[in-house]
């Protein structure tokens, strides 16, 4: 018999951001616990409001299945004397399956003969493996946890009531205090609690007590109530996707409606009314066919349409406080300069282990000049980074971003603007922020780039410098976030930087700008270096590389970023060819022995004790591609690499490398070894897995 079983964790009201990714969490959970117990199911599918976490399983089958198991024993010298007594070892064996010795039998294992038990296990009814949900909930994590009442049981809210209806029948179980039953509850303010007669009717009884728990249906209800208002109005709306989600999350019987305010405050720019609107209210914001911003919102209710009247006023009436700070912040705000705006930033502190913000924007201007002239900037385009770099964190002292600091950055530009600095400063001040996340957007503008790279870089290094390196899961100020958008900017812009080993030259050029600092920037270069190199690691897992090389292209001596993003894409590129796998065993030949050789870079090779032409052949191989290497890209010199892999063979053909003569042992150990410092310009070749 197929069976239908529902499963309801009620709670107080959960954060909006938690709701979806928990119900996927309990999904899984329960999935991969039926799947242990051996139960079998149709489909499970998904229901979550902010009160509850439901799961309504259809399909389910009576029982585990019965097996049948042959279990082995200890060895048959160990299971019986001399005598063919049975030992203590075989007595416990039996009696731990229970069992007897009169049910042993031995069977032959590669010679040796071993004590076996038949086993037949029955198969649990389902009713019963229902019962151990209680561990499965209360395992589920959370990026935050509640305890309640005098219990040590850590949720993310307190557990208000259970469902466990198997059928038409409670399947019991508790958590705390909470006994499971066939009791829910409808809408906190316009429903009762139902007495389920069957779990089947689990949506449509919520329903008549205004409480939709299909998630899908309660977001599409919103956009089509959003729709028809927008349609009625002819308002323009971006129904932004992350904003419906959350909406959807807050409400269990949504009514969307429309509000307005002063059209006085339309002064403000539209990221500070979207910021009052969208982030600190949950309200839509609406546009005319021309783009403006019109006094209007549309914001959705947790109830019906009754007193909607003064619901729309309360909304009104909350939104009114916020746009009159901003609009008062924003006036006050132009009455100082940004020169003034700097000043203060030198008594706002960075960190107090390593400086002011002042002083951090000082070191930042040095990284970023740094940066523009390796890539080749016009002075007119390094003056311009020079002025954002000087500047860009000046609007942190602002009363707009005191009060809105999800603005910082934003309010910078548009002050910027507004105090005549020239539009790529200001762009620059907004995008240094970016990506505000691990995969958020990327400066659109080359002086955003690097400015976004060097506010960066300087984080990082500073943090090390003063032994605050990230472990674990800890990673308060997030470098490796910072350390990740550096990656990604760099391989979007294509950039060639020698960042991984930059600190001493960082040192002499702050030294030449006359700043100093309290830490040494040098203190911990191999750990910043392995930092950066397991984040690039971490990117090239995301774009689905092959882990063999990505252990190769990041085993490197390489400074350049750049250059190990054209590595790792030029031997994916490549590893399919019919060639790649000889290619491949040639090099890393070559590497293997010329490390057993300990030769380095100061080793000399004198052609006059070649005695083989394979010798020379691979001597002035080897020379040509060295002699272009500086001028190709990665993927040429590794095509140019490969190409060496007949005149390699040809080598080892010929020649015994380990010569009893010294002086010819070395000059081949030293052939190979300039062989295999070229192979390092791919990474270390002999990470990579051919078959």
């Amino acid at each position: 018999m197929a069976n239908t079983y529902l499963l309801e964790v009620g709670v107080e009201e959960m954060p909006a951001h938690v709701v979806t990714p928990s119900i996927k969490q309990l999904h899984e959970r329960v999935a991969n616990y039926l799947k242990e117990e051996r139960i079998s199911f149709d489909q499970i599918q998904d229901y979550s409001t902010p009160r509850r976490l439901a799961l309504l399983i259809t399909g389910l089958g009576d029982k585990q299945p019965d097996v049948d198991e042959s279990v082995k024993g200890p060895a048959k010298k160990i299971a019986q004397d001399a005598d063919g007594n049975w030992t203590k070892a075989a007595i416990g064996f039996s009696r731990g399956q229970g069992a007897t010795v009169d049910d042993i039998e031995f069977k032959d294992v590669k010679g040796v003969e071993y004590v076996f038990v038949e086993k037949h296990i029955a198969g649990k009814p389902v009713a019963e493996v229902l019962q151990g949900l209680p561990d499965v909930i209360t395992s589920m994590t959370f990026p935050t946890l509640m305890k309640w009442g005098y219990n040590n049981l850590q949720f993310i809210r307190p557990i208000r009531w259970l469902v466990s209806l198997l059928n038409d029948q409670v399947v019991p179980f508790s958590i705390l205090d909470v006994k499971a039953g066939r009791t829910t509850r409808g809408h906190r303010f316009l429903g009762h609690n139902v007495e389920l007669k069957n779990a089947s009717d689990y949506v449509d009884a919520l329903y008549k007590e205004f409480v939709i728990v299909d998630s899908a249906k309660r977001k599409q209800i919103i956009s089509d109530q959003i729709d028809a208002i927008v349609e009625e109005h002819n308002w323009v709306i971006d129904k932004d996707a992350d904003l419906l989600e959350e909406v959807t999350n807050l409400v269990e019987w949504p009514t969307s409606f429309a509000g307005s305010f002063d059209e006085k405050y339309l002064v403000l720019p539209d990221e500070v009314l979207i910021t009052s609107m969208k982030d600190n209210q949950r309200f839509f914001y609406l546009r005319d066919h021309a783009g403006k911003l019109l006094p209007h919102f549309i914001a959705v209710r947790n109830g019906n349409k009754e007193y909607l009247e003064n619901v729309i006023k309360g909304n009104e009436r909350v939104l009114v406080p916020r746009l009159e700070d901003a609009k008062f912040f924003y006036e006050e705000d132009q009455k100082l300069t940004i020169d003034q705006y700097v000043d203060r930033l030198k008594r706002v502190s960075f960190h107090d282990k390593i400086s002011s913000m002042y002083d951090k924007m000082q070191r930042t201007a040095v990284i970023a000049r740094l940066i523009g002239q390796r890539l080749g900037l016009t002075d007119e385009e390094l003056a311009d980074l020079d002025r954002a770099a000087h500047i860009y964190k000046f609007d942190l002292t602002t009363q707009m971003v005191g009060e809105f600091a999800e603005l910082q950055g934003v309010m910078g530009e548009i002050y910027a603007k507004l105090f005549g600095e020239k539009a790529d400063v200001a762009t620059a001040i907004r995008e240094h922020y970016m990506p505000i996340s691990a995969e958020g957007a990327l400066p659109q503008t080359k002086l955003g780039a690097i400015l976004a790279i060097a506010d960066k870089l300087d984080s990082i290094l500073s943090f090390f410098a003063v032994d605050m390196i990230p472990s674990g899961s800890n990673d308060p100020y997030a470098l490796r976030r910072q350390a990740f958008g550096i990656v990604r900017i760099i391989n979007d812009r294509g950039w060639h930087l020698s960042l991984l080993g930059i600190q001493p030259e960082l040192i002499k050029a702050f030294a030449a700008a006359q700043i100093t600092t309290d830490f040494d920037l040098t203190k911990n270069m191999a750990a910043v270096r392995q930092f950066f190199l397991d984040r690039m690691k971490q990117f090239f897992s995301a774009q689905k590389l092959r882990h063999d090389i990505i252990d190769a292209v990041t085993d490197t001596k390489a400074d350049d970023i750049e250059n190990i993003f054209e590595a790792a894409t030029a031997i994916n590129d490549h590893k399919d060819d019919a060639n790649f796998k000889d290619a491949v065993e040639a090099l890393t030949r070559v590497v293997r022995i010329a490390k057993k050789g300990k030769q380095d870079s100061t080793s000399t090779i004198n052609p006059a004790l070649f005695e083989n032409p394979s010798e020379q052949k691979l001597y002035d191989a080897v020379a040509e591609v060295k002699k272009q290497a500086a001028d190709r890209t990665i993927a040429e010199n590794f095509t140019a690499l490969r190409s060496l892999s007949p005149v390699i063979t040809e080598y080892f053909d010929e020649n015994m490398i380990m010569d009893k003569n010294e002086d010819i042992r070395n000059n081949r150990l030293a052939q190979l070894g300039e062989l295999a410092r070229l192979t390092r310009l791919m990474g270390n070749l002999d990470d990579l897995i051919v078959k």
